[in-house]
């Protein structure tokens, strides 16, 4: 939006938190709980509630390929992308939550264990130099102008990261996230100019269906020692599937509670393997962290200072989660909790389509008592 006067200054003037959060909680018989977030409101409160959840009522909680194939099939002529997936991403991340808390195990565990001993981390924050006293590994900085500023805009953008990189030094890891913003032409020539400066990596410098865009930023780019990524606004593995098949950016960065949830990030994540393309997943804290854990792939977290001032390490999902672990001199560790390890604060949530007993009791039943094949057939 950055091309758009009005709406240039801040991404809160064009509504990025318009929708709001989603909470969604799956109950076992015995009365565990398990708990996803993402983003969405009260629109992905009405998938949850009025489509997803004759897919999970009733159903065995270790039973998620079979709900995740059955809510994204049912999705597919409004979903695919976006409102619809995140929807079922949350619902994904509480079963997972859901499952562990029974096997009273970490999700990391059920994900086949910890493949590192610990997990570095980098920030995402307005103040690089801040960042790097508080212990993290790297920083990365908003790109302040894009094609419709001109020349001098690109000039100014090369003067904003050249300060940075004298205050932070020339070995602290630096790079410039561009929201989507440039064109192939402007990232390109952005790129070639802050190479001499140590640019780390350039971040989602296109919109994410620019499957073109970004195969021809990366030959034009050839020889060039910028790290490529994007990966954040896509959804699914069929979406990535474009992106690592062309080999056009080193690093994809999937929003665990945007792309599917866990089920479909661990896909994901194997895929990536196949082409030694790294994953170092945007945001989601814990939702993330247990996934990197448990791949060899995913050698670095990502954490958002949400904090006013940048000084000061803040939980992500804000006061949902009281007791959400918090990255510390460089590294973020994981309490030895079952599920997720956090507990939801539901003192402020509110649930605006809620469904009487007797309805879940019915989509329950239409699962527990579904009648199972009794005639084996060839099945293609």
């Amino acid at each position: 939006m950055s091309c758009h006067p009005q709406y240039a200054a801040t991404r809160k003037s064009w509504g990025i938190n318009a929708l709001g959060t989603l909470a969604v909680e799956v109950e076992a018989d015995d009365g565990t709980v398990g708990v996803g977030v993402t983003i969405g409101g009260e629109p992905a409160c009405y998938i949850v509630e009025k489509h997803l959840s004759r897919f999970v009522e009733g159903q065995d909680p270790r039973d998620v390929e079979l709900m995740w194939d059955q809510m994204f099939r049912a999705t597919l002529n409004y979903g695919r992308k976006g409102l619809p997936i995140q929807a079922i991403s949350a619902v994904d991340l509480a079963l997972w939550d859901l499952l562990g808390k029974l096997r009273n195990e970490p999700v990391y565990a059920l994900l086949g264990g910890k493949a590192k001993d610990r997990l570095p981390v980098y920030s995402t924050t307005g103040r690089p130099d801040i960042a790097k006293s508080l212990g993290f590994v790297g920083a990365k900085i908003p790109c302040p102008y894009g094609p419709s500023d001109g020349d001098e805009g690109l000039r100014k953008n090369v003067e904003f990261y050249k300060g940075w990189r004298e205050k932070v030094g020339p070995d602290f890891p630096l790079s410039l996230d561009c929201y989507m913003a440039l064109t192939v032409p402007y990232a390109t020539r952005l790129a070639r100019a802050l190479e001499p400066h140590g640019l780390k990596w350039m971040e989602e410098f296109l919109p994410p269906d620019s499957y073109d865009g970004y195969k021809e930023v990366r030959e034009n780019l050839r020889g060039c020692n910028v790290m490529l990524t994007t990966g954040e606004h896509e959804y699914s593995r069929y979406g990535f599937r474009q992106l690592l098949e062309s080999r056009c950016v080193d690093v994809i960065q999937p929003d665990i509670t945007w792309l599917g949830g866990v089920t479909e990030a661990r896909r994901v994540v194997a895929m990536a393997a196949a082409t030694d393309t790294l994953v170092i997943p945007h945001g989601s804290s814990v939702y993330s962290y247990h996934l990197q854990y448990a791949f060899p792939n995913c050698p670095l977290a990502e954490y958002i200072n949400m904090s006013h001032s940048a000084d000061k390490i803040v939980p992500y999902f804000g006061g949902l989660f009281p007791d959400e672990p918090l990255p510390r001199n460089g590294f973020i560790d994981l309490p030895d909790r079952p599920g997720f390890g956090v507990t939801l604060d539901k003192t402020k949530l509110t649930r605006p389509y809620k469904r009487s007993d007797v309805e879940s009791q019915i989509q329950a039943a239409a699962n527990a008592n579904r009648k199972l094949p009794d005639k084996p057939h060839f099945p293609f």
